[in-house]
């Protein structure tokens, strides 16, 4: 299920900005997307290797598209949780969420984190975060689709819990129209009832 009320997504939503130490001591602020930030959030994009981009499902290099999604924000469907270090958005966990049909109990989560910014804990922190989002908004399971070559995003999101549920080769084409090997991973979440019944 998805957020049952508005009123329940803001209440989610004021837990933020919030701000967290990286594990190079840096700080830094984890907060919803918002309408003023399609620049800054385009230029994220920007920063990602053309290799990279090559793996990513939408046109992120066209500003119009980014633009787009800056200009009509529904958080109930897609929540874009920003990572910013001084200031400046270095990174992005988005849940997706299908308000009604057969995999409405399922989100769908996805990670992106600037090259200059990696290898500090910031896309785990992403990651957990939005588990934690899709815990609370009721959704039963979350999954997460990945390239072949993604073998850094596989094995974090592996240590976090998730496991491989499909793997296709030769299955998915990048920008470019060169196949590549797809792979769906998924973790069930736990319900905030089965933790309160922990310990208590």
């Amino acid at each position: 299920m998805s957020f049952n009320t508005e009123l329940e997504l803001q209440l989610e939503l004021q837990k933020f900005p919030k701000a967290i130490k990286l594990k190079d001591g840096k700080k830094a602020t984890l907060r919803p997307l918002r309408a003023e930030d399609e620049k800054e959030f385009h230029q994220l994009f920007q920063g990602i290797p053309e290799r990279e981009r090559m793996f990513i499902k939408h046109r992120v290099q066209d500003l119009k598209a980014v633009s787009y999604w800056c200009k009509n924000i529904d958080y109930g469907r897609n929540l874009p949780l920003l990572g910013l270090i001084d200031g400046k958005i270095v990174g992005d966990a988005t849940l997706h969420q299908q308000l009604g049909g057969w995999k409405r109990h399922i989100g769908r989560v996805s990670v992106l984190v600037h090259p200059e910014f990696r290898g500090r804990g910031l896309a785990r922190a992403l990651i957990t975060e939005i588990m934690d989002i899709a815990r609370r908004a009721g959704l039963e399971k979350v999954e997460a689709e990945f390239i072949g070559e993604q073998a850094a995003a596989v094995k974090m999101f592996a240590m976090l819990g998730f496991r491989q549920l499909v793997r296709l080769d030769d299955y998915v084409k990048d920008m470019q129209a060169i196949t590549h090997d797809y792979l769906l991973m998924g973790l069930d979440l736990k319900t905030d009832e089965e933790y309160a019944g922990v310990g208590g």
